[in-house]
């Protein structure tokens, strides 16, 4: 079975969003990628749950949902409701990540862990059995078009041995860097789930784009 490719819409044009969105679904891309930045967890700003909403009923794509902002158990209830399919959340970002992650399942959805670059699997493991994907960046989270860091290679491949020593379900997705020459080595160390942004929505023929990855990961 092939990786599952999500495009994000971070890296779409916005003017003609519902054009790039059809335009990667009908390209094979599973899921979508919707960031969510609030401005203090990363310098960026971008969507509230009004955009899910109204992407909910233009696609039968999974909404993958990644909140890249403080105390996201705040807001978890108010993207499920919007039609969430996935909703990441950080574990450096409260102080309550069980209690966010057993939210987003309790309205449900599935619930994703995230970590950044810097930050160790050991942080995660006390909730790695109640998880449906984990993720991990491969770049610092805020910003599209950022160079894969390969140090999250590692990572990947811990997160795996853990799955797989104690009979875990979770996906494995990865988020920065994805491209042709990036994607390889990620789905060797374990990752299925692959984030991709300024790649796929560079403006050359995003469905060859798509195509190769999946073909990558086969």
């Amino acid at each position: 079975m092939s990786g599952i490719i999500s495009p994000s819409i971070l890296s779409a044009d916005y003017t003609n969003l519902e054009r790039d969105v059809k335009l990667v679904e009908k390209a094979g891309a599973e899921y979508l990628h919707i960031d969510v930045m609030d401005g203090s967890f990363v310098p960026s700003i971008s969507y509230g749950p009004n955009w899910v909403k109204q992407l909910r009923p233009e696609t039968d794509m999974i909404l993958d949902v990644h909140l890249m902002v403080i105390n996201p158990e705040k807001i978890v209830d108010a993207f499920a409701d919007a039609g969430a399919d996935i909703i990441g959340v950080h574990v450096e970002a409260t102080p309550h990540i069980h209690r966010a992650l057993q939210m987003t399942k309790n309205k449900g959805v599935k619930a994703e862990v995230v970590i950044n670059p810097g930050t160790p699997v050991t942080a995660i493991e006390p909730v790695l059995d109640m998880v449906d994907q984990v993720l991990v960046m491969t770049v610092n989270p805020g910003f599209g078009g950022q160079k894969f860091l390969p140090s999250t290679i590692k990572k990947i491949a811990q997160l795996k041995a853990l799955k797989d020593a104690m009979g875990y379900q979770f996906d494995i997705e990865i988020d920065g860097g994805v491209n042709n020459e990036t994607i390889t080595a990620a789905y060797e160390a374990g990752a299925n789930v692959f984030v991709a942004g300024s790649y796929v929505y560079d403006k050359v023929d995003p469905a060859a784009k798509i195509a190769t990855l999946k073909a990558l990961t086969d």
